[in-house]
């Protein structure tokens, strides 16, 4: 079950990455939209998995 779980929060984090460059979207907006009922989860589970919070992530790119 763990297996299922970190492969689809890997996927969802693939969407995110794309999606934090939408200038017409906020951080909150991409995590609402990707099914996150709290941006600061979106916001925790980015860090985890990719290093950066999303705006680190946005601004590095």
């Amino acid at each position: 079950m763990k297996l299922a779980q970190e492969y689809i929060q890997n996927k969802v984090i693939e969407v995110a990455k794309e999606r934090v460059f939408d200038t017409n979207k906020s951080i909150s907006e991409v995590a609402y939209e990707l099914g996150f009922k709290y941006p600061q989860n979106f916001n925790r589970l980015f860090k985890q998995r990719v290093g950066f919070t999303p705006n680190e992530y946005w601004n590095l790119n």
